[in-house]
């Protein structure tokens, strides 16, 4: 008989643990999706836009980190080669270091391909429009 318990208390903890996993998904999955994959320049929080037009002018940048390689290894980026992506400090006002802004512009450095913003130190990215 205390098999036929041990059992049952597994069961019920699977159970538990596929109805909350279930849940947690489905309050996850729509603000996910709904998320938007671009922002505009003036959607940018104002020194995102003072490095976007920084890294279009070619500096100079506050960081010495600015400008330097980004490897996508999170692969949530476009794939190319590496050395394609180089990333840019968003100052984050407050912050004793650079925060958690940036933004990733690929191909040319003064005539970027594409920019991306993240404000999750590269969980997401939101492509950059005009």
């Amino acid at each position: 008989m205390a098999h036929s318990t041990g059992f049952k208390l597994v069961l019920t903890g699977f159970l538990l643990a596929a109805a909350w996993g279930s849940n947690l998904a489905q309050a996850k999955g729509p603000a996910v999706a709904d998320a938007p994959m671009t922002v505009t320049v003036a959607e940018l929080p104002r020194q995102g836009v003072e490095t976007y037009h920084l890294i279009h002018q070619g500096g100079p940048f506050p960081y010495e980190k600015d400008g330097s390689v980004f490897g996508n290894r999170e692969r949530l980026l476009p794939a190319s080669k590496r050395g394609y992506y180089r990333e840019y400090t968003v100052p984050t006002w407050g912050s004793r270091d650079r925060g958690a802004r940036r933004i990733v512009c690929g191909g040319a450095p003064r005539t970027p391909d594409a920019c991306y913003y993240t404000a999750d130190h590269y969980a997401s990215f939101r492509r950059i429009v005009p």
